[in-house]
């Protein structure tokens, strides 16, 4: 795939090898002088040495970032800035770091810059999924969405294969639901369309050969897409989903987008036979639902809750948090077939 630069409203895209090296060139392009770098505690190293040809724009940096953006957290993070007196933030890492960025963001409005380091996809949105008290609620503002994404290939060879299959499995979610959301449009659908058939050809290889430069290229492409999606159109029943069994129930994020999607699908099929036939095109004319399942299973990924550590005893009262304040679906979402589902998905049963 050829290196190229997209700029988007309100998102700029630089996508290519190497192209985190044009971070520090970023930040004087946005008149950026002082930034606060942000990862994981264990991505403290990489982003340290991505971040080392920032030279004198480096203020400070923050390695805390957590699962589902605990706001307990966000607040240490913020005072962080502060102490630094940072002009912005430079985001190091998946959904995690871009959400602990975008937290920050959010309480004191300062610019992002988010260099992606896995398949996440919500570097493009302007959506903030956070917790606090064990609920995870989401916010949606223009001045969530980071300015630049600096998307660099060559960070993501390194990603260990079953973390890049739960990863694209989670952004290939968002691309799902756009094709069903209660927002859709034409423009997003065929973007949908287009991320899916990328991910589902892309991760297979990516198991293979983990160096295969090109499916990684790929991926990360499809990935972007995926991101587009979410930020653009509205999300349903299957994020209403993950982010309760995420939120209150800590399950990893990108293998409960993976263990849910067919169930969810599966759920909406008979209202959404457009998407159901989009999506079954992308993968190669087979049913989406059993399809998803199926390349999680053969690409060695978590397929059932249980085998996420969730407890059998929770799926009731996970339902009912599911119903509570519920996202638009296509179906009603109702609770006793809601326990139904997260019944097969705790076992990981057949479609």
């Amino acid at each position: 795939m050829q290196p190229f630069v997209y700029n988007s409203a309100p998102s700029r895209v630089i996508f290519g090898r190497g192209a985190s090296r044009s971070l520090a060139a970023e930040l004087d392009r946005l008149g950026l002088k002082r930034a606060l770098v942000l990862s994981t505690p264990q991505q403290e190293e990489q982003s340290l040495s991505i971040a080392s040809n920032l030279e004198w724009r480096l203020a400070g940096s923050f390695h805390e970032a957590a699962m589902h953006t605990p706001s307990e957290v966000t607040a240490v993070g913020v005072r962080r800035a502060s102490e630094v007196n940072a002009d912005c933030l430079v985001a190091i890492g998946g959904g995690s770091t871009i959400g602990l960025g975008k937290a920050i963001a959010w309480r004191t409005d300062l610019p992002q810059v988010v260099v992606p380091t896995t398949y996440a996809g919500s570097e493009m949105t302007p959506i903030l999924g956070q917790t606090e008290d064990g609920l995870k609620t989401t916010i949606r503002n223009p001045k969530i969405q980071p300015q630049t994404v600096i998307y660099d290939v060559d960070l993501t060879l390194t990603l260990p294969a079953q973390i890049s299959v739960t990863s694209g499995l989670n952004a290939a979610a968002h691309a799902a639901e756009a094709l069903y959301a209660r927002d859709r449009n034409p423009v997003i659908s065929l973007l949908a369309e287009e991320a899916i058939r990328v991910l589902t050809q892309a991760l297979p290889r990516i198991v293979d050969d983990e160096r295969n430069v090109e499916a990684r290229s790929e991926a990360l492409y499809g990935a972007w897409l995926c991101g587009i999606c979410l930020g653009s159109a509205g999300m349903a029943l299957h994020h209403k989903l993950c982010h309760t069994l995420g939120g209150s129930f800590n399950l990893p994020h990108a293998a409960t987008h993976c263990v849910v999607l067919p169930y969810a699908l599966d759920y909406n099929r008979t209202e959404i036979p457009e998407a159901m036939a989009a999506m079954s095109r992308a993968m190669g004319g087979v049913d989406a639902a059993r399809g998803f399942r199926a390349l999680a299973k053969n690409l060695g990924a978590p397929t059932s809750l249980q085998a996420l550590g969730f407890e059998e005893a929770d799926i009731a009262r996970a339902a009912e948090l599911a119903t509570e304040n519920a996202y638009w679906n296509p179906r009603p979402i109702e609770l006793a077939p809601i326990r139904t589902l997260l019944t097969h998905a705790w076992r990981g049963d057949d479609l």
